[in-house]
């Protein structure tokens, strides 16, 4: 061979190297593209607890091995809250150390197995810190909100309903036009029960008669009362305002098909929780035999337990509690099934949810086609001090901001000005009975 065709044979496989190089580099920049940048690992997982507006929030805030790349996830369960943060730091911190931070499913069931029983109301909501943690990174790194992974919005903005309560009933009505004066269509109307301890309302009238000296509810009597406060709504407030009323599982089974039946005439937009999650399969009399349109989830602990509502298309709304069930993951799933069964979302957002939880529920309402309505809470000042970007409410309607995320950050040394106050039954609720004794559902 020539000193000519060696050095011609030598340039080529040269330049076949270099192309083979070229090519591996832009195959590696489109993989970094696509990712957005390299597997981020857990590098530690912290608990923040503060209580800015009375409740007792609980967030879980996860580190990644990446200069500045972390996320949050709301885990509030205020009733046992002290409880969220060592399920947390004992036994999900060190199954989570050193994981991937973007295999948000497969650190899901992780964890969802690592308890080997099931789908307590504990493990949940810490699952659920966990994993709307795991979204708010994901969101980080592809520099877009929650619901442009989950496909973008589906609407503007999320409809929402205020709460108007009060002691009598023409209280509720006048707090009701308060908040028709904000914009708002949705209303949930609750009203006091002379003499006993109501939901959702304050006491009103002299003691109900009674056994005992505990707080005492009275069934029948509950019920004619909200009757009366419905036909008060619709001849004040006219026949546009949709209507909503938490019955709160406290009536029995055929007074709960009763309630709907005389209910239907005042059009309601749904009737919530009118049976406990012990007789759900009562829901299919009540479809028998009323249009009134119900609500139901927000005491499920599991996705499982609304499966058979659902299938059986016995409700109009989910009502679940997001942490309850364990996160976005397992939440986002249910909605997809309920979109094939007409059943549309109504996502339970109580004072006693963080603004990380309003805020996933914002992203996942945005993102999905069969959104009912979502429950509004305020957010006091205090609250806005410790979270910064917490959805906004413009003319009855929830607004998220586009920011990577969530769109929440959190001033730590904000939340430390906020901590856990205690209570005689430190965040448990007490006893409501009967005027003969008997322990009542609340």
């Amino acid at each position: 061979m020539t000193m000519r065709r060696r050095d011609i044979l030598g340039a080529g496989a040269a330049a076949a190297s270099l192309l083979t190089a070229r090519e591996a580099a832009a195959q590696e920049q489109v993989a970094r593209a696509a990712r957005g940048m390299p597997s981020p690992k857990i590098k530690d997982v912290q608990v923040i607890e503060c209580a800015p507006q009375g409740s007792r929030l609980t967030v879980v805030k996860i580190v990644t091995d990446q200069p500045g790349l972390y996320g949050y996830g709301c885990a509030t369960f205020t009733q046992r809250a002290d409880l969220i943060k060592p399920a947390v730091e004992k036994y999900l911190r060190p199954l989570l150390i050193g994981k991937p931070a973007d295999r948000i499913e497969d650190t899901w069931q992780m964890c969802y197995d690592s308890s080997y029983w099931k789908n307590g109301p504990v493990e949940n909501n810490a699952i659920s810190g966990i994993d709307q943690a795991l979204w708010d990174i994901k969101g980080r790194m592809a520099n877009m909100p929650v619901y442009q992974l989950l496909g973008g919005k589906a609407r503007e903005a999320v409809d929402a309903y205020g709460h108007a309560e009060g002691a009598e009933i023409p209280e509720t009505i006048e707090n009701a036009k308060k908040f028709i004066a904000q914009g708002f269509r949705h209303i949930r109307i609750q009203v006091g029960l002379p003499g006993m301890a109501g939901y959702g309302s304050r006491r009103a009238g002299t003691r109900f008669p009674s056994l005992h000296e505990a707080p005492v509810f009275e069934r029948e009597a509950a019920m004619r009362r909200a009757l009366a406060l419905f036909e008060a709504a619709r001849k004040d407030l006219g026949p546009d305002i949709e209507l909503i009323h938490d019955a709160h599982e406290r009536y029995t089974p055929t007074q709960a098909v009763e309630f709907a039946k005389l209910a239907e005439k005042y059009r309601l937009f749904f009737l919530e929780d009118a049976l406990s999650p012990e007789d759900i399969a009562w829901f299919k009399n009540i479809r028998a035999e009323t249009s009134t349109p119900l609500a139901m989830g927000e005491l499920f602990n599991s996705p499982h337990e609304i499966i058979p509502l659902i299938e059986g298309r016995l409700i109009d709304y989910m009502r679940m509690h997001i942490s309850q069930m364990g996160g976005l993951t397992p939440v986002r799933k249910i909605a997809a099934m309920g979109e094939l069964y007409n059943v549309r979302t109504a996502w339970h957002g109580p004072g006693d949810v963080s603004p990380i939880g309003h805020a996933a529920m914002a992203h996942l309402d945005l993102s999905i086609t069969n959104f009912g309505i979502q429950e509004h809470t305020p957010f006091n000042d205090a609250t806005r001090e410790v979270f910064h970007g917490v959805p906004e409410m413009k003319n009855g309607y929830i607004w998220a901001n586009d920011n990577p995320g969530w769109g929440i950050e959190i001033d730590e040394k904000a939340a430390a000005k906020y901590p856990f106050r205690q209570n005689a039954l430190n965040g448990g609720w007490g006893e409501v009975r009967l005027p003969d004794g008997q322990i009542v559902k609340q």
